[in-house]
């Protein structure tokens, strides 16, 4: 145990380099096949796009099976800017198996059975032949089409999957996402935005991003004018309703960028054209465009709800998975249409929790309410029949979590009203910004087999990586799903750290009597480039003099390890070093022993683990450690 002195800075990170270093660790973790993956010598995978949140990288990837895509096939994994692997989300859940890749039915007789799941269809955009590895059954080949035209529900843009060797239907994907009323276009009042000069007229489109822009739906004509005054106040004129649309669509592009590092809508730095003047009294996306239509007044629904509604679909259709499953599509796209109002914050529009408030639609007032979805006859609890539930109905359990993840069961003290815990507990809410910052992430983490009870395990996921420093984020996330009676997974994970403070005097734990040795397993937090703290070991006892050979196992959790001097100090005060600080070492966590000459101290005391936090911007708490002497 000698002391070691160097100048040592940890680097800034470089948000390209630490995409690039998590996609090349993916890259060696995939190569190596781990059995997580139920992969198959006849599988390739094809590496997709990688998110940044937080320190975090999410690198997505897509499966094929002899050369045929893989429905369902796909996974993420998760890694920290030093490109340590964190997580790995996997859709599947068994191995594919050997499976005939030669179908019996003709793709011709596959998509009329597609088209066939249409009352009328305009046209189909293509069929390819796929392997479906359904998270439930067996895999099987099959075609899959996308059909647009005309279903039960109204407008439809449906992928359907026809089996290759039998012609049933094995699934079909929705592609026209709809949110069935909310807001005005004249709600927002006088506002400004940013649109684009072309020659000597105007266009209604953001100038940085051409794809954020509004049009007419019956031209599809992106509105222009002159002089670049926009609307006239009047909810029924479409371009007033353009007004409050490209308003909503420009904040809440700022505020994926302000809170969540999202470069866009699509992630890409654009969106999708929305479009006002749809004959009917609701607004869908479809993964080409936002339609806005009126309600029975015939005013235009571009509220912020409404608006960030639809726009937060395409934000999960174009994180890893696709459009979210099983019952989960119309709650996670509520959370993002409250955080667009709550991020907006314009009077005219106060921000809430309720989805429609601002327009009597069909006059029974809001259609959702995230803070008590029974009052629109929703369910506030999950049980097992959500999944199976209409999708907007299905939302309930999912809109009550977000508010008592943001709220609590009080309201938060901001005037908004309380909220009654399925399990009768009460929660104390985080604020929207860190719950939709949880929610991102947990979708950054998305398969195509999402559902309630594996977004409870992402979002626990996603609040242990956001916050490493303590359990504060993550036992308020499990608080507000057991809240709302979603249960645990054998896939959560557990935290164990402890809180952002640490105690004034670390507690103590001494062994059973007569020992020498002793352990101390109560977290102790490290504050971020502050004053060293101390976790405690007291020897009673011991009969003899400390070893030539004594060890010390420390273990520490924490998001840079090269941030920390660890220190152990004797009874008398005499010190030695056990690990010295080091900009060049970015691994998480610290699982050493440390051996050392001991003999010259006396055992019997109060022995203290030293740890400090050299620099700035990782953070971490002492585990647990034990002294043999």
């Amino acid at each position: 145990m000698v002391a070691v002195a160097g100048p040592a800075t940890a680097q800034p990170v470089d948000p390209a380099s630490a995409a690039k270093l998590a996609a090349e660790k993916a890259a060696a973790l995939v190569a190596s096949r781990p059995a997580i993956l139920q992969a198959s010598s006849d599988e390739t995978f094809q590496q997709s796009k990688v998110f940044a949140s937080h320190g975090l990288n999410y690198v997505s990837y897509e499966r094929k099976y002899r050369g045929l895509p893989v429905t369902g096939g796909d996974f993420v994994i998760v890694t920290d800017n030093a490109g340590q692997a964190k997580y790995t989300s996997v859709a599947q859940s068994h191995p594919i198996g050997a499976l005939s890749t030669t179908p019996k039915l003709t793709s011709a007789a596959a998509a009329k059975i597609a088209k066939g799941q249409l009352t009328s269809v305009t046209n189909v955009e293509g069929t390819q032949l796929v392997v479906v590895a359904d998270d439930a059954a067996a895999a099987k080949l099959a075609w899959e089409s996308t059909v647009n035209g005309v279903g039960a529900d109204g407008i439809s843009r449906l992928t359907v999957d026809v089996d290759a060797l039998t012609g049933t239907v094995l699934r079909t994907n929705e592609h026209v996402i709809d949110a069935t009323g909310s807001g005005t276009g004249w709600i927002n009042g006088s506002v400004s935005l940013d649109t684009t000069q072309s020659g000597s007229s105007y266009l209604m489109q953001d100038s940085a991003h051409s794809t954020v822009r509004c049009q007419d739906a019956s031209t599809r004509s992106t509105f222009s004018g002159s002089d670049n005054v926009w609307g006239n106040g009047n909810g029924t004129n479409k371009e007033t309703g353009c007004v409050d649309a490209l308003y909503v669509a420009e904040k809440q592009f700022a505020m994926l960028s302000s809170w969540l590092g999202r470069n866009g809508q699509n992630g890409s730095g654009g969106a999708w054209p929305i479009r006002v003047g749809l004959n009917d009294q609701n607004a869908y996306y479809d993964g080409t465009q936002v339609q806005i239509g009126k309600n029975t007044a015939g005013q235009w629904i571009s509220s912020a709800d409404v608006v960030g509604h639809e726009l937060g679909h395409g934000v999960d259709d174009n994180t890893p998975g696709g459009i979210s499953r099983s019952g989960t599509q119309e709650f996670v796209a509520d959370t993002f249409g409250a955080a667009t109002e709550w991020y907006i914050n314009n009077p005219n529009d106060p921000p809430d929790y309720q989805v429609g408030e601002e327009v009597n639609l069909v006059g029974s007032g809001p259609i959702r309410y995230m803070y008590n979805p029974s009052l629109a006859g929703d369910s506030n609890c999950y049980s097992s029949s959500t999944p199976s539930q209409e999708v907007h109905a299905a939302a309930g359990p999912g809109n009550h979590w977000f508010y008592l993840l943001a709220q609590g069961t009080s309201g938060g003290g901001s005037g908004q009203p309380s909220s009654t815990a399925c399990n009768g507990s009460s929660v104390t809410g985080l604020g929207i910004q860190k719950a939709i910052t949880i929610m991102y992430n947990a979708m950054l983490m998305k398969t195509s087999s999402s559902s309630y009870l594996k977004y409870r395990t992402w979002t626990l996921t996603a609040a242990k990586n956001l916050y490493p420093n303590g359990c504060t984020e993550f036992n308020t996330v499990k608080a507000a799903w057991d809240a709302v009676s979603v249960p645990a997974q054998s896939g959560d994970p557990t935290c164990s750290g402890g809180g952002t403070t640490p105690p004034t005097t670390p507690p103590t734990t001494p062994p059973s009597g007569g020992s020498c040795t002793g352990t101390n397993g109560t977290d102790v937090s490290i504050p971020d480039a502050g004053s060293a703290v101390y976790s405690n070991i007291t020897i009673s006892g011991c009969g003899r003099s400390p070893s030539t050979s004594s060890q010390v196992e420390v273990h520490i959790v924490h998001t840079y390890r090269g941030d920390l001097r660890i220190d152990l100090v004797a009874p008398d005060g005499s010190t030695y070093n056990l690990k010295t600080n080091s900009g060049s070492d970015s691994a998480d966590n610290v699982d050493s022993t440390y051996t050392g000459n001991l003999a010259g101290e006396t055992a019997n005391g109060t022995w203290r683990l030293k740890v400090q936090d050299m620099y700035s911007r990782d953070t971490g708490y002492i585990d647990s450690w034990t002294l043999t002497l």
